[in-house]
């Protein structure tokens, strides 16, 4: 069905689009045929609604004659005779509510070329849609694409971290089984959490703090008073949503190529804030930069780093710095609740 006959509020605004015309109308019957002006009005207007009716007809033809270089011929043909058969109707109409003879060879003018001019904005309306439709297209393609890229880096998340873990609890298992066990418990506790996020791509930086937290409880039965860990979050940014898991990898990099070189230890810092529209979190660790290994860009670090790039584009950035036997990362990313 046209788009226009779906809409009620369409159909009158298009009808009014004719009244100029109607008026036009009526001042030449009421000229030069020679009528009462009352009379003159209402043919016009009669007429007007008849043919703009009739001039909605070019959408269901030009819908099975696409506008093609190859088929011009058949398309000046076609909408041409259909001009011709809609101002012969508007004739005859004119003819039946008595209008002069003398109006009516304007009138068949009118008429084609009111039709043709129908017909062009209709092709003009299929273009636009079409547009519109390649545009939507390319949007969904390259929202899917961002989707599988964020779902790839995502999967690769667990994975790694477990890897880790399990050579953790294969190393406490000959030493500390109680230990061990223990580590088994809480790492179970937090995949079982994870678990739970599978189908969620945001979740509230409070919640994903609180996920880091069991993360660092796994890493705590490993190190013991090894692992200190400090936190400081300003309250306004606990509603603020993150992509899930984006800090897990982070703090694993600051324990596994921090902390777990230090004879002593060391501490863990994370803090949040924000600033305006953004939000800015960092991860500080004890580190010892004369070790080897250290990962400064690793895995982890760049899996966070396109993330945030799929995710955000150009409005969030991942920055590392070091500062004597500190190392600092830097998530900024925008604030949105």
């Amino acid at each position: 069905m046209h788009p226009l006959l779906v809409s009620r509020t369409r159909l009158t605004l298009y009808l009014l689009a004719w009244l100029p015309l109607a008026a036009a109308g009526s001042a030449l019957l009421a000229t030069a045929g020679g009528i009462s002006w009352p009379r003159s009005a209402l043919t016009a207007a009669g007429l007007a609604v008849f043919y703009a009716l009739v001039c909605l007809s070019p959408w269901y033809s030009g819908r099975y004659l696409p506008l093609q270089p190859s088929a011009i011929a058949r398309l000046l043909l076609n909408h041409g005779a259909a001009a011709l058969i809609a101002a012969a109707l508007l004739l005859g109409l004119a003819r039946l509510m008595s209008v002069p003879r003398s109006a009516l060879m304007f009138l068949f003018v009118a008429g084609v070329l009111l039709y043709l001019l129908a017909v062009a904005l209709h092709y003009v309306s299929f273009s636009f849609q079409a547009s519109r439709d390649a545009e939507a297209r390319v949007g969904e393609a390259r929202l899917l694409a961002r989707e599988a890229e964020l779902k790839a880096l995502k999967a690769q998340i667990n994975p790694h971290f477990l890897f880790n873990s399990l050579n953790s609890i294969s190393a406490l298992a000959t030493l500390d089984g109680a230990r061990a066990r223990e580590m088994c418990m809480r790492l179970a506790e937090f995949l079982r959490s994870t678990l739970n996020l599978a189908e969620q791509a945001e979740i509230p930086l409070e919640e994903e703090l609180a996920l880091a937290r069991m993360y660092l409880d796994v890493e705590r039965v490993r190190f013991g008073e090894r692992l200190r860990v400090a936190q400081r979050l300003q309250p306004e940014c606990r509603a603020c949503r993150v992509p899930s898991l984006i800090l897990q990898p982070v703090i694993e990099n600051a324990v596994k190529h921090g902390v777990a070189a230090l004879a002593d230890g060391g501490d863990l810092c994370i803090s949040a804030e924000c600033r305006g529209h953004l939000l800015r979190i960092t991860v500080e660790n004890d580190f010892d930069p004369d070790a080897q290994g250290v990962a400064k860009n690793g895995l982890g670090l760049a899996n966070v780093r396109d993330r945030l790039r799929a995710w955000y584009s150009n409005r969030a950035r991942l920055v590392t710095e070091t500062r004597g036997n500190r190392f600092c990362v830097l998530l900024e990313l925008p604030c949105e609740l």
